[in-house]
């Protein structure tokens, strides 16, 4: 008789972020992701709870990609005696390099502004954890290849393939004990620039998949956005003013590359300045060329014709701010792509500043704007926003266009399982808010025939 094997739900059940999955079976204890808890202020005191499972006993961690609400949490399991392997792809191991320093700097950075505004009952307010405890994360890291077996503990292979959500990410089948176990990841959309299509798995036992956007279907496909594009920035020429693009450094900074590069080379649109100024957008598209195996087809045809995917023709990195602030100097059309992507920090903060008030100046908006950001308050039409503590008049016109997400609908997802080789038994459905779970869990037990249901946090089953 095959032993059982249990999974237990520690974060992602009930809400988007903080993805931790434990996989117990003998003596073996196995994380599926170690994310932060992120948005609303009742999840983020979840990162401040004690780990509801004892991290020096964990045999190992595999990651499914580098995005934080995946990963953003090893620090702290490492902090609390935490010394095995961590598994992941290498262009994921390339990107914590950048993101978990990064997280640590944050970390650092809340704790201070909260000491000296005195807005914590903990005197002083300290970070979840340090810089020191990234960099022994980093050294923990061990990659595995995608599209084949790998053992990694005892009676446990795992086959990772390409989840097409950001550079290195997988979806993964676990064959543990005899017992087959799917974790979709993160599922990107189909017919994106650079990365290749979901990739089908096998599933058996058991499938964990997300639901970011399980109960929505696109309004805007992905073949729909470089027209739109294209009009924005003609809009732009004619205007001779700046445009302001605030992007998300990893992944959609390199996806607005991509569809820019392509216009130009169609002759669409005219060559134009285009500065990329992020310190951590540059290392990340650094990396995504250096990965140009991982692009898709469509990629590999443009390299094969001698060009680059990610370049314009008049590309400007800029590192230092030296750089950054050089650019405010400028006239005529020109296209400024910087971080944060809601408008919560960086250095976009400093070009809306200079540049809002100006009714030459288009701001550009390509992701989700969470409740509460500038970002928000900026594309529902406020006339006037707060940036470094001084009131911006608001003349620049405000442009949105979507269709860039990197997660999968809900129409994208269900291809995705059906595409896969087998039937799950049961899915447990997670990485979503309660109505997008729970419609998606409807979805797959009415039209796939599958038993479905979300995940409650803190739940426990036995495959």
């Amino acid at each position: 008789m095959a032993k059982s094997v249990r999974v237990s739900f520690y974060g992602a059940a009930g809400c988007v972020t903080g993805s931790k999955f434990l996989i117990e079976w003998d003596d073996n204890k196995l994380l599926v992701d170690c994310g932060l808890f992120q948005g609303r202020k009742e999840l983020r005191a979840r990162n401040w709870d004690k780990p509801e499972f004892e991290p020096h006993k964990l045999s190992a961690i595999i990651l499914t990609h580098a995005h934080i609400d995946h990963t953003g949490y090893l620090p702290l399991v490492v902090k609390h005696g935490f010394k095995g392997p961590i598994y992941c792809t290498e262009a994921t191991k390339e990107l914590l390099g950048l993101l978990l320093p990064d997280s640590a700097h944050l970390q650092k950075e809340q704790a201070r502004y909260m000491n000296k505004h005195k807005l914590s009952k903990h005197k002083p307010a300290k970070p979840l954890y340090e810089l020191k405890h990234a960099k022994e994360t980093l050294a923990l890291l061990k990659t595995i290849p995608r599209d084949q077996e790998t053992r990694i503990l005892p009676k446990c292979v795992v086959t990772p393939r390409c989840a097409g959500h950001i550079l290195g990410s997988t979806n993964m089948f676990f064959e543990i004990e005899g017992k087959g176990i799917t974790f979709s990841g993160d599922i990107g959309r189909y017919e994106t620039p650079i990365l290749p299509n979901p990739a089908p798995n096998m599933v058996g036992d058991l499938l964990i998949c997300e639901s970011t956007y399980g109960n929505r279907e696109r309004e805007v496909r992905t073949g729909e956005v470089p027209s739109h594009l294209e009009k924005v920035i003609k809009g732009v020429v004619e205007k001779r003013g700046p445009l302001i693009i605030p992007a998300f450094a990893i992944g959609r900074t390199q996806t607005l590359l991509y569809e820019l590069a392509k216009l130009e080379r169609a002759g669409k649109i005219p060559t134009l300045p285009v500065f990329v100024d992020s310190p951590m957008a540059v290392d990340a598209t650094r990396i995504y060329r250096k990965f140009k195996h991982d692009f898709d087809d469509d990629s590999q045809e443009i390299m094969a014709a001698g060009e680059n995917p990610l370049l314009t023709e008049n590309i400007r990195f800029c590192r230092d701010r030296k750089d950054s602030k050089s650019i405010n100097s400028l006239k005529g059309p020109r296209i400024i792509i910087s971080a944060s992507g809601m408008m919560t920090g960086g250095r976009i903060l400093h070009h809306m500043k200079q540049n809002l008030s100006k009714e030459e100046t288009t701001a550009l908006f390509v992701g989700y704007q969470a409740e509460g950001t500038r970002g928000r308050d900026l594309i529902e039409g406020e006339k006037e926003i707060k940036i470094f503590g001084e009131k911006v008049q608001v003349r620049a016109e405000v442009e949105k266009i979507n269709g860039l997400s990197a997660h999968g609908d809900k129409l994208e997802l269900k291809s995705w399982i059906e595409g896969c080789d087998g039937t799950p038994a049961k899915a447990k459905i997670v990485h979503g808010e309660p109505e997008a779970a729970s419609a998606f869990a409807d979805l797959l037990y009415k039209e796939l025939k599958i038993d479905s249901s979300s995940a409650k946090h803190g739940e426990t089953i036995e495959v």
